[in-house]
């Protein structure tokens, strides 16, 4: 697990759109994307980069890290609509190469397996873009989730509801539930990009990246993976106990690692 503390939330974002770029312009990639506000800054940069240097996400595919239950993929809170109005729909994806969950889905238990057998199909993903919720919540697997877990159906703790209330004009009208990757669906893909900042985050940062690995902060699972990067602004490492050599390694870096 690599740990990059960087000074504002606007230097997150161009590290972050750096290694998915590099990736990008590679070869075919699958594109794992996440909601949330963390991440909207590195789709602004990503975009930006499409429309002046030329970046192109014609051969990527892009899959969903989750999606609410009962709400159609036409509503402006689903995350189908969240991700074709702040990223996808504003460079030049196929119709065809964006895919997610289904949240009407008469069966969730087979949308789940169906998600799962796609994500085989298609090779696994080559990058995920995740966010950290206050609670170490990764995706929508929430505290106490197995880290073992693959794609299903979660119910929301209340606590996630309400900071994602600021997002529907009724706050109340939160779903109580969500489909989502599940840990262990997470942990396929080939890198983890873990993005946080703010002073709020700071708390869940330090338990996934210092923290024992266990299920309270379901985050801490990617300390388990062989490819994880952590890239953050100052606020969210504040609470970080090897702050100081998370700089200095990173500082000393040979140019030719890569992320």
């Amino acid at each position: 697990m690599e740990i990059i503390i960087l000074p504002t939330d606007l230097d997150v974002a161009g590290k972050a759109a750096d290694a998915i770029e590099e990736q990008v312009r590679s070869g075919p990639t699958n594109l794992g994307l996440a909601t949330g506000l963390t991440p909207l800054a590195t789709y602004q940069e990503l975009i930006e980069r499409h429309r002046t240097g030329g970046l192109s996400f014609a051969n990527t595919k892009a899959f969903l890290l989750d999606e609410y239950v009962g709400l159609p993929a036409t509503h402006p809170q689903s995350y189908h609509s969240v991700i074709r109005r702040e990223f996808t729909g504003r460079v030049d994806f196929r119709a065809d190469a964006v895919h997610g969950l289904k949240g009407t889905a008469a069966d969730l238990a087979a949308e789940a397996e169906r998600y799962e057998n796609v994500l085989e199909a298609s090779g696994g993903v080559d990058i995920q873009i995740l966010g950290i919720g206050t609670d170490g919540h990764v995706g929508f697997n929430e505290p106490m989730s197995s880290l073992a877990s693959r794609t299903r159906i979660k119910t929301l703790t209340q606590g996630t509801r309400q900071d994602n209330a600021r997002f529907f004009e009724d706050g109340e009208a939160v779903p109580d539930h969500v489909l989502t990757q599940g840990l262990g669906t997470i942990l396929s893909a080939r890198h983890l990009l873990l993005l946080a900042v703010g002073e709020s985050k700071a708390e869940a940062v330090a338990a996934a990246v210092e923290g024992p690995v266990a299920a309270v902060c379901p985050a801490s699972a990617l300390q388990l993976h062989p490819h994880v990067t952590v890239i953050i602004d100052e606020a969210a490492a504040s609470l970080l106990n090897h702050r100081e050599y998370y700089l200095d390694t990173f500082t000393r870096k040979p140019a030719w690692q890569g992320l």
